[in-house]
C-alpha cells in the first residue's frame, strides 16, 4: 500500500500590532482567539491612566459580540443622564437615547493586556518601533497624533467626595469644556480639553485647577479644591489634533498602512465615543485581516478594504463633530447652544444618532 501524502497546512501569517490601547488590545485579542500569530508593541506599562473620557457612548451589540468585550464591561455602570452647565450655571438635563458605559481606562486596558497574554500574545511594554516602516501585517494603532503648532491641551484626574448633580456633567467654559463621570469605584473622572495658555502653571498638581479657573469655571474649581484627588491618576496630553489623521496616501484608492482607533481619527472627545471608534475600529479589521493570516487576501487589498470600511463608517460622524467641536468652545457658540436648548429648540437626540 502506497502511503497517503503528508497533508501539509500552512502556517499563518503573523500579525504585528504597534500600540496597546483598546483598539489594538481588542484586535489583539480577538486574533489571537483565532489562533493567528500576533506581537503587540506598547511604549508604555499597564495599568496606567490616559486622558480619556472614560464613558463609552454608542458602542454597539455587534461590536461587543465580534471582539468578545462583555466579560471586560460587565461591572460597568451604566449612565442614561448628562447633565451640562454654561459657566457653572445648570442649562439642560439631557435624557441619553442609549446608556453610556462608564469604567476607569486603566481598568479596562489592564483587563484586554492581561487576557492577551492569557490567550497567547506577544505583548512587549516599554517597547517603540519606527513608525516609518510598513511591512505586511503591520497595523499602527498607537493611538493620538501629536501636532507642532495645536493649540490644545487635555488634562485629567481621578477624584473623590466630589458629588454630581447626575452621572454625567459636561461643562462649558471660555475655549474649553470638561467632563465628569461617576466611575464603578465611586471616584469620578475629570477630564477637559483646554486652548492652551501662556503664564499657566502646568505641573500635575495645579494644571487641572489653573485651566478651569482661567476658562471661567470658578465653581467646579472650587469643588474640585474641596474633593480628595488621585494623586496618580492626574495626566496631561498636548498637540492634539482632531479629525482624520493626515497620510502621505490619503488621496489614494490603496492606502499602504494599516491605521485603526485614534492613529486614524482623533474625534473631539464631547461625544464620549472616543473609546467606542476604538473597538468599532477593531472589530471591522478583524475578518479581512483573519482572511489575509490564512493566506486567502493580499496586504494592499487588506488594506484597502478595511480602510474603506472605517472610513464609511466613521465619516458622518467625524464631519458632525468637526463642526459642532468650535461652538462649543467659543463663547458665541455657547451662548447659541444654551439659548437653543433652555427653548428646547437644540434637537439633542438626533445629534447624539448622528454622532454615535
Amino acid at each position: 500500500m502506497i502511503p497517503s501524502p503528508a497533508i501539509i497546512v500552512p502556517s499563518m501569517r503573523p500579525v504585528e500590532i504597534i500600540g496597546g490601547g483598546l483598539s489594538g488590545l481588542s484586535l489583539g485579542l480577538a486574533l489571537r482567539r483565532a489562533a493567528i500569530p500576533v506581537t503587540l508593541h506598547e511604549a508604555g506599562t499597564y495599568p496606567r491612566h490616559r486622558v480619556c473620557g472614560e464613558f463609552i457612548a454608542g458602542l454597539d451589540p455587534a461590536t461587543v459580540a465580534k471582539l468578545g468585550l462583555e466579560p471586560f464591561l460587565s461591572d460597568v455602570l451604566r449612565h442614561t443622564e448628562v447633565a451640562w452647565f454654561q459657566r457653572d450655571s445648570l442649562q439642560r438635563r439631557q435624557t441619553l437615547p442609549a446608556p453610556a458605559f462608564a469604567i476607569g481606562r486603566h481598568v479596562l486596558d489592564q483587563r484586554l493586556a492581561t487576557a492577551f497574554i492569557a490567550a497567547g500574545g506577544d505583548l512587549r511594554t516599554r517597547s517603540r518601533i519606527d513608525l516609518k516602516g510598513s511591512p505586511p501585517g503591520r497595523i499602527f494603532a498607537q493611538g493620538r497624533r501629536a501636532t507642532t503648532g495645536s493649540p490644545w491641551l487635555g488634562l485629567k484626574c481621578h477624584a473623590r467626595g466630589l458629588t454630581l448633580s447626575g452621572p454625567l456633567e459636561l461643562h462649558l467654559g471660555e475655549h474649553a469644556y470638561v467632563g465628569l463621570c461617576e466611575l464603578p469605584d465611586g471616584q469620578v473622572n475629570v477630564s477637559g480639553l483646554f486652548r492652551q495658555r501662556s503664564g499657566l502653571a502646568l505641573d500635575r498638581a495645579t494644571a487641572l485647577p489653573a485651566y478651569l479657573r482661567a476658562a471661567g469655571l470658578d465653581a467646579l474649581a472650587f469643588r474640585l479644591a474641596s474633593a480628595d484627588i488621585d494623586a496618580d491618576s492626574r495626566c496631561a496630553v498636548a498637540g492634539l489634533a482632531f479629525g482624520r489623521a493626515p497620510q502621505s496616501n490619503a488621496v489614494s484608492s490603496a492606502p499602504r498602512r494599516l491605521v485603526l482607533g485614534d492613529a486614524f481619527a482623533l474625534i473631539p472627545p464631547f461625544t464620549g465615543n472616543g473609546m467606542a471608534m476604538a473597538f468599532q475600529s477593531a472589530a471591522l479589521a478583524l475578518d479581512p485581516l483573519i482572511a489575509w493570516s490564512h493566506g486567502d487576501a493580499g496586504w494592499p487589498a487588506t488594506v484597502a478594504k478595511i480602510d474603506c470600511l472605517v472610513r464609511a463608517r466613521f465619516r458622518m460622524r467625524l464631519a458632525a463633530s468637526s463642526l459642532l467641536h468650535p461652538a462649543l468652545l467659543r463663547p458665541l457658540g455657547q451662548r447659541a447652544l444654551t439659548s437653543t436648548a433652555r427653548r428646547n429648540l437644540l434637537p439633542l437626540n438626533p445629534l447624539y444618532h448622528i454622532l454615535h
